[in-house]
């Protein structure tokens, strides 16, 4: 299977089926990449707004006319409606999909030579297109399933994710929605129990601040869409909310013996994976005051210092009047942007 059009000469063509956050961001990577890009959705609204955010360079009538020449096929969807339309799909064209759960899928396209079942391990909390960009994707994981595909196809689907910024990781679906059980879904799941544990308490969310907003970021996400997930990767997510459930009773149980040595251990280890998880970082805290033109001061300070921003967090005070805005750069590069900061007069804290 080879990336080049079927027409010599002539741009490489892709069909994007399901133009929401991920699909019209996957349409904007590959025009940016030199594709010609057609674009279908069942919904005339989605389709509308992914053509004014530029995910397609023309729409299409329908699913047949959509795909009719194209060497890449993308389905975009929700797993049920992705798994429908694998069914009924004849093509030797390269094809590919965004589900968040593999085994269904695979199944499901296993008629079709050229299918490669894939997982972007990107997004955000809102949907539709008009969140999309064709950047969303630099450095983020994207999952191939290996099964029943064939080797060139993996491979020339590997050099387009690549392409768009991503980094291609081969596993079969079975690895994939053990693995997403427990990285991915099992968050989800546990931070919309944590938001319903914490509003049963009277007043209790007039004091969440910042770790409880970062905890609970992802139950924004669209329900809908979980359902579909969730539903389809039922046994691996039940697993792992039990095996979590058991792991909550043993620091239960700890808490109520006062077992300070069982806690400092079970506290210090998460510490430890999670401190690993990520490049490492200086952070720089500062007081935003509440009034016009604060966030362009701060923009011109890292503009100065020519830091690399790695993240940043805004902890709102609750009754107004701006807040505590964190900045996390490069190590060694914090007492750069302390300075810079300083000089467009804002208050540093120590």
């Amino acid at each position: 299977m080879s990336s080049q059009p079927q027409n010599p000469g002539a741009a490489r063509r892709a069909a994007i089926l399901g133009t929401g956050l991920i699909g019209s961001s996957i349409g904007i990577g590959l025009r940016n990449a030199g594709w010609f890009v057609t674009g279908w959705d069942p919904d005339p609204v989605a389709i509308s707004k992914a053509g004014a955010v530029g995910a397609f360079d023309e729409p299409a009538g329908d699913r047949e006319s959509a795909t009719r020449r194209a060497d890449l096929i993308v389905l975009a969807g929700p797993v049920s409606e992705i798994v429908h339309g694998l069914g009924r799909l004849d093509t030797a064209a390269l094809v590919t999909d965004v589900a968040g759960v593999k085994a269904p899928v695979v199944t499901a396209g296993h008629h079709l030579a050229g299918f490669v079942g894939g997982h972007p391990m990107a997004g955000r909390e809102t949907s539709g297109p008009a969140g999309a960009s064709g950047s969303m994707f630099r450095g983020a994981t994207w999952v191939l399933t290996t099964d029943g595909a064939r080797p060139d196809a993996i491979d020339t689907l590997s050099e387009i994710v690549a392409s768009l910024g991503a980094n291609p990781v081969r596993m079969t679906a079975t690895e994939h929605d053990e693995a997403v059980a427990a990285a991915s879904h099992l968050p989800h799941v546990t931070a919309a129990a944590l938001v319903e544990a914490v509003a049963s308490h009277p007043g209790a969310l007039d004091l969440a601040a910042g770790g409880f907003r970062d905890l609970t970021r992802v139950a924004l996400s669209e329900p809908g869409w979980w359902i579909d997930v969730l539903t389809a990767n039922s046994g691996p997510v039940a697993d792992e909310l039990r095996r979590m459930a058991a792991g909550l009773e043993s620091l239960a149980g700890a808490v109520e013996r006062a077992d300070r040595v069982v806690l400092e251990e079970r506290l210090r280890r998460a510490r430890e994976i999670r401190g690993g998880m990520a490049a490492p970082v200086e952070t720089v805290s500062m007081i935003l005051e509440d009034r016009p033109g604060e966030m362009a001061r701060v923009g011109l300070a890292l503009s100065l210092s020519n830091v690399d921003l790695r993240d940043l967090q805004l902890r709102h005070s609750v009754h107004g009047g701006g807040g505590v805005l964190t900045l996390s750069v490069r190590a060694g590069e914090a007492a750069r942007l302390r300075e810079a900061l300083e000089m467009e007069r804002f208050r540093v804290l120590d």
